[in-house]
């Protein structure tokens, strides 16, 4: 049966998190994005846990700002750094202090939560073995997008939207149907893994409070630019902070909407130890639509020898 676990981190967050498996096992670390919950990766968590499958402990954390973990109301709480500082704080509670050698098995992260990733594994690579991304951009190749790609700026628009004063209020009109749209298919309607079940967890989420969610947005640069604003054609990014030295693992639905295809091209120049794996037919919500096929490419990868 899956947990709850209550880390209260030395600097004043505290993170909920949904866990499975004996505490001493190799730990893995699920993030979810937005507009998600640590929920998301329930499956994943029984899955791997087992001991046919690793036997691991996994750990799924609700991001600061999504209900129940700790949401803080000013937008700088959700740049890189502090996020980056929740993770660093959630390894050392799960595996024990970074100078005695705690370290994840493997951080496996989707949409913001591999924003996140990213920076954990170019910052602190000590912390983790492995790195697992589903359908999340490198911040190298995002950059590149969002400046040159007319396509990605266009699929990007969404995030200028979220970024209002008013963005709350009206993504809570109409018993959230915009929040539900991001999950519809093509022709709008609703997919079927959105069941009534799913559809109430998303909902008790998101009336706690959606400012921390879409701050997320507020607080990065990363955006499309805009006549009067430049935000990603004013960003610098040096390669030192887009390297990526451990084996990393790259799953991509390609029927993603908002994030294009071209944001796989080029990853080998910052990511040499790279695994892609590419699936047809499959949107931005994968995690939810090919659970099998998520885990199996996650197993694989596990198994195989450094």
């Amino acid at each position: 049966m899956t947990d709850t676990t209550l880390h209260s981190l030395p600097h004043g967050i505290t993170l909920h998190c949904r866990t499975r498996g004996e505490p001493g096992r190799p730990v893995l670390v699920f993030l979810h994005g937005f507009p998600e919950g640590a929920f998301i990766w329930d499956g994943m968590l029984e899955h791997f846990s087992r001991p046919e499958n690793g036997g691991y402990r996994c750990v799924a954390p609700f991001l600061r700002g999504f209900a129940p973990s700790s949401s803080p109301q000013a937008v700088e709480s959700y740049r890189a750094k502090h996020l980056v500082q929740d993770l660093v704080a959630l390894v050392e509670a799960e595996c024990g202090p970074a100078d005695a050698g705690g370290r994840l098995a493997a951080l496996i992260a989707h949409d913001w939560g591999g924003a996140v990733a990213w920076n954990l594994a170019n910052q602190r690579p000590d912390l983790l073995e492995r790195l697992v991304i589903v359908n999340s951009p490198h911040p190298g190749t995002f950059l590149r997008e969002l400046r040159q790609s007319p396509e990605q700026q266009q699929a990007s628009e969404y995030m200028h939207f979220l970024c209002r004063k008013d963005a709350e209020t009206l993504l809570s009109e109409d018993g959230y149907r915009r929040l539900f749209g991001f999950f519809g298919r093509p022709d709008g309607s609703a997919p079927d893994w959105l069941t009534p079940e799913l559809q109430g967890r998303y909902r008790a989420t998101w009336d706690e409070g959606l400012t921390g969610p879409c701050n997320y947005y507020r607080a990065s640069p990363l955006r499309p630019p805009r006549e009067g604003e430049a935000h990603a054609a004013g960003v610098e990014l040096p390669d030192a902070m887009l390297s990526i030295g451990m084996p990393t693992l790259v799953v991509w639905g390609l029927d993603d909407p908002a994030l294009r295809p071209g944001l796989l091209d080029g990853l080998e120049r910052w990511v040499p130890s790279l695994r892609l794996r590419t699936v047809p037919g499959a949107s931005h919500w994968i995690v939810h639509e090919q659970p099998e096929r998520v885990a199996r490419e996650i197993g694989d990868f596990l198994a195989d020898a450094p």
